[in-house]
């Protein structure tokens, strides 16, 4: 059976969509921000097309949205889809952390302290997205243990989405006097794992995420 042609990617759209989703990912383009296609042409300096290209991937990937008069902004904050991603990833990442803390090697093990000593060093100088960056990577190692590259996926791609409420939920400890809620639960994973206490780790996750689901639940009603 042949296959029919396809177009080429178009590479000047790829490296567009990147430069977006970069600003998206780390807080320069906040949710809400409106993407007018003109300014952002101007500032990368490329034509409108793969612009208007790139805002139509970032939509596919649920990282823009239309708004009625607006055009196309960062996908906006509410608390219902807040319940649905965090519900959701409860449901992925309890089972990623009872299985990778089963199966993790002592080398791994060893590649999530240094991932928390960073982490724990971007929360001392109240670099969020730093915070954000070693916090994942910790649980990438964590998750990967689990021999499940699907799950592992699946988790990922929901990091992506929520990045935005995930920037909200560390903001506030971040000003705050006490940062431990940022690292704490993270700490005990680590010792979970280190022992290869599947159960703790799965019940220390759900803690976890039920804590910063309500953490960026606070953040976002004083925003309101």
């Amino acid at each position: 059976m042949a296959l029919p042609r396809v177009a080429e990617p178009s590479l000047l759209t790829d490296q567009v969509f990147q430069t977006i989703r970069t600003a998206i990912m780390t807080g320069e383009m906040p949710a809400g921000h409106r993407l007018r296609i003109r300014d952002i042409a101007a500032q990368v300096g490329t034509s409108v097309m793969p612009v208007r290209e790139a805002i139509r991937r970032l939509e596919e990937a649920g990282l823009a949205e239309r708004v009625p008069h607006k055009g196309a902004v960062v996908r906006s904050l509410t608390l219902t889809e807040l319940a649905h991603v965090y519900d959701t990833r409860r449901l992925l990442e309890v089972e990623a952390a009872r299985l990778g803390a089963a199966q993790i090697s002592p080398a791994d093990v060893g590649t999530m302290q240094r991932h928390f000593d960073l982490m724990r060093a971007a929360v001392d100088e109240a670099q969020v997205i730093a915070y954000l960056d070693n916090d994942e990577a910790l649980l990438s190692v964590l998750y990967q243990a689990s021999g499940n590259p699907v799950l592992v996926s699946l988790i990922q791609g929901l990091w992506e989405k929520c990045r935005s409420y995930k920037i909200v939920g560390a903001q506030g400890p971040l000003q705050a006097d006490d940062r431990s809620p940022l690292w704490t639960f993270q700490a005990r994973l680590l010792d979970a794992a280190r022992a290869n206490d599947s159960a703790a780790a799965a019940r220390i996750n759900d803690d976890s995420l039920l804590s910063a689901s309500e953490r960026i639940r606070e953040q976002l009603g004083r925003a309101s």
